[in-house]
C-alpha cells in the first residue's frame, strides 16, 4: 500500500515589522536621499566645534566680503567666502546647522506633547471639551502661521525663546487635528472595547491602548514639522524677531546679508541653500515615512 504524499506546508512567514518598514522605505529613493541629507546635516551640527575651520564669532579684518575660493580673489582659508566683518561664512553655517535644527526638535517635542495629550483627551470624552479644543484649534488655523508668529513674538518680544514658542503655538493644531482623528477611529474598534469590559481605567485605556496605535500619523507629521519650524524660525529671524545677532542661525545670516546681495552674493546665496536643502530633505524623509508607515499606500 503507498504511503500518502505530503502536502506542501502553506504556513507564511511574516517579517519583522521594522524589517517591512525598510524595505518600503527604501525603495523610495527621494526619501533615502532625504535620510543621507538628515543624517549628514545632524552630524555637522553635532561636530561643529571640530569641523568648522574658525569659530562662528571671529572676525577678521583683512577680509571683509572676501568672495568663494573658487572665485577671482577668493582664498582656500575660506571656502565660501566672509561675510562683511570678516567671519568665515562655513563656519557659520556649520554653527547655523545645529542652532536651525535645535529649533526644529525643540518646537516639535514641544508641539507632539502638548498636541497628543489635547487631541487624545478630545478624542476620548468628546463632549463639550472636545468641542471648546477643536473650535480653538479652528481659529488657530484661520490665521496666516507666519503673521500668527509675528503677533504672538511682538507680544512677548523678540529672542530665540519666544520665537520657538510661538512657532510651536502655530504648528500645535495640526497635532492635536490628527490625534483626535486617530483617536477616535480607534476607540471604536474591538480591543478598546475588550479593554474596557477588562476592567481598565481611562488613562490605561488611552495610553496602553489606543495612543501606541495613532503614532504613525504623528510620526509622518512630526517629520514634516520640523521642517515647518525650521522655515518658520528663519522667517521670524530675518524679521528680526527670532534669533539675535551675532547668532550664526541661517535667517538672521539672511538678514544681515540683504544690503551686499547686489555685490557680494555669497552671503545671501549659501544661507538659503541650507536653509532650501534642509528643508527639502526633511519634506523628502516626511513623505517616505508617510508612505511606508500607511498600509493603503504601500506598493
Amino acid at each position: 500500500m503507498n504511503a500518502p504524499l505530503a502536502t506542501p506546508s502553506t504556513e507564511v512567514v511574516h517579517a519583522h515589522p521594522l524589517v517591512d518598514f525598510w524595505r518600503y522605505f527604501s525603495a523610495n529613493r527621494g526619501a533615502m536621499g532625504g535620510l543621507f541629507i538628515v543624517i549628514a546635516v545632524l552630524l555637522l551640527a553635532a561636530l561643529a566645534d571640530v569641523v568648522a575651520p574658525y569659530p562662528p564669532f571671529q572676525t577678521d579684518n583683512s577680509v571683509f566680503l572676501l568672495p568663494p575660493s573658487w572665485q577671482t580673489g577668493g582664498s582656500l582659508a575660506h571656502l565660501l567666502g566672509t561675510d562683511a566683518i570678516g567671519r568665515d561664512i562655513l563656519s557659520r553655517l556649520i554653527h547655523g546647522a545645529r542652532l536651525s535644527l535645535t529649533i526644529g526638535i525643540a518646537v516639535v517635542a514641544v508641539s507632539v506633547v502638548a498636541g497628543t495629550v489635547l487631541g487624545l483627551l478630545a478624542g476620548y470624552f468628546r463632549g463639550v471639551f472636545e468641542i471648546t479644543v477643536m473650535r480653538l484649534m479652528d481659529i488657530l488655523l484661520t490665521l496666516p502661521s507666519l503673521l500668527l508668529a509675528i503677533v504672538i513674538v511682538a507680544i512677548l518680544g523678540p529672542g530665540l525663546m519666544n520665537a520657538m514658542l510661538a512657532v510651536s503655538i502655530v504648528v500645535l493644531p495640526h497635532y492635536v487635528r490628527i490625534t483626535r482623528a486617530a483617536v477616535i477611529s480607534e476607540t471604536s474598534k474591538d480591543y478598546v472595547t475588550a479593554a474596557r469590559m477588562g476592567g481598565a481605567g481611562h488613562l490605561r485605556v488611552m495610553f496602553s491602548e489606543v495612543l501606541p496605535n495613532c503614532t504613525a500619523p504623528l510620526i509622518v507629521q512630526a517629520s514634516l514639522g520640523i521642517s515647518t519650524a525650521i522655515l518658520d524660525a528663519a522667517a521670524l529671524g530675518f524679521l528680526g524677531l527670532g534669533a539675535q545677532p551675532p547668532s550664526p542661525e541661517w535667517g538672521t545670516m539672511l538678514a544681515d546679508a540683504r544690503e551686499f546681495v547686489l555685490r557680494a552674493w555669497w552671503v545671501v546665496t549659501f544661507p538659503g541653500l541650507m536653509i532650501l536643502i534642509t528643508v527639502l530633505a526633511f519634506n523628502l524623509l516626511g513623505d517616505g515615512l508617510r508612505d511606508a508607515l500607511d498600509p493603503k499606500l504601500k506598493r
